[in-house]
């Protein structure tokens, strides 16, 4: 059982990278891929880059050439006031708050895909990992002001994180039928007066709270 693992950003990767056991690399379409164990359990992970087309060619490369039985999505999010700074979030349904496709169409709704994709794992498994469950909301922008948070919350009230890749990540594990996970944790708080301070001071070590998680999650399946 093969696990894909994709972190968006060099700075993510590279918090990982360490993790993984017998690493070795190989690069394709120009991407590096790196293979190996973590927790026992035969992982490859790569760095898809930020927004949504990067990480929709990145994750059909991966899924087209090594064949996983499941992708996670793991690296940081901003937080929508629902979730603290240092929070890890694994949500439970993640959906565009950028898309609408016309009249006749429900926002936030990709064509010819559901409203919301869904992560596999109950609500007893996010529970026992630790983390905190609920919507992610994901558009090609970075969320920085207040009246942005509030826009997605009119959207998705559910929501406790927003980030730039997540449900193109999901949307292409949809179209390929492969099971997908999103873990991340919260960096910063979107719309507070200090919030580029936050997400700017946040990468000393706290990204390690995901990979802990992640880690866990690794050794249950």
């Amino acid at each position: 059982m093969k696990i894909a693992i994709i972190a968006a950003m060099t700075k993510e990767l590279n918090l990982l990278l360490p993790l993984i056991e017998n690493r070795s690399t190989v690069t394709v379409n120009d991407t590096e891929f790196h293979t190996g164990t973590i927790a026992g359990r035969e992982v490859v992970a790569m760095r898809s880059g930020i927004g949504k087309v990067n990480a929709a060619v990145a994750t059909l490369t991966l899924i087209e050439n090594f064949h996983p039985a499941l992708v996670i999505n793991t690296g940081v999010a901003g937080g929508t006031g629902a979730a603290d700074i240092l929070d890890v979030v694994i949500p439970d349904r993640i959906a565009y708050h950028d898309v609408w496709c016309g009249p006749g169409t429900e926002p936030g709704c990709a064509a010819d895909c559901p409203p919301y994709f869904t992560c596999p794992l109950s609500p007893e498994s996010i529970a026992a990992l630790g983390a905190r469950t609920g919507t992610l909301a994901s558009g090609d922008v970075f969320v920085s002001r207040p009246e942005q948070v509030q826009h997605i919350l009119s959207l998705y009230p559910q929501a406790v994180a927003v980030d730039m890749e997540s449900a193109a990540i999901a949307q292409v594990c949809y179209l390929k039928n492969v099971p997908f996970v999103c873990i991340r944790v919260i960096s910063d708080t979107p719309g507070r007066a200090d919030n580029i301070s936050q997400y700017e001071s946040f990468w000393d070590d706290a990204p390690q709270h995901t990979f802990a998680t992640l880690t866990r999650l690794l050794a249950t399946l």
